[in-house]
């Protein structure tokens, strides 16, 4: 089965770029379960799965996205970004440099079948 660029972004990527801006809210920012999910527009019970490592835990994004989480966090908690405009900030600069995110390999056996690691490259993903 085939699965378009987009729903790959929606079911893995983005969960996995909303755990890591939860995990660091909460721990660099001391920010409350609560108010983390108000800034990002979700449930607190969903940002207790992010951090508890039950939703989206097997996703690895690339190390150097490390560096755009913290300064999406940073306009975040100061209230002048918006959580939608930096997750787009970040999935555009992983698509930009082409850097990998583990995905399928976390998925069961033929689910993704033609892939081992998706790569972003010019707005396409590529095995």
């Amino acid at each position: 089965m085939h699965y378009l660029p987009q729903e790959i972004e929606a079911w893995y990527i983005i969960p996995a770029i909303r755990r890591e801006i939860s995990q660091c809210l909460i721990k660099d920012f001391g920010t409350s379960y609560e108010k983390v999910g108000k800034i990002l527009g979700i449930s607190k019970a969903a940002i207790s799965q992010y951090t508890k490592g039950k939703r989206a835990a097997k996703i690895k994004l690339p190390k150097e996205i490390g560096t755009k989480i913290m300064s999406a966090c940073k306009l975040l908690i100061k209230e002048k970004g918006h959580a939608v405009k930096e997750i787009d900030k970040i999935l555009d600069h992983i698509k930009s440099r082409s850097l990998p995110c583990s995905v399928c390999g976390i998925l069961k056996e033929g689910v993704l079948e033609d892939c081992k690691e998706i790569r972003f490259k010019e707005g396409n993903y590529q095995a």
